[in-house]
């Protein structure tokens, strides 16, 4: 039961730096434009 009191703190902070992580890459324009380079692939040129 004690190892709630260090797994659960540790699962907040984890989940924590992975939506810090997702804001910093849409803030960052790394989801700006998903279409374009599926059509570049079938477009001949």
């Amino acid at each position: 039961m004690t190892v709630l009191y260090i797994v659960v703190p540790l699962a907040v902070l984890l989940a924590g730096c992975a939506v810090g992580a997702f804001i910093w890459a849409v803030k960052g324009g790394q989801f700006d434009d998903v279409d374009t380079p599926a059509h570049r692939a079938i477009q001949d040129d």
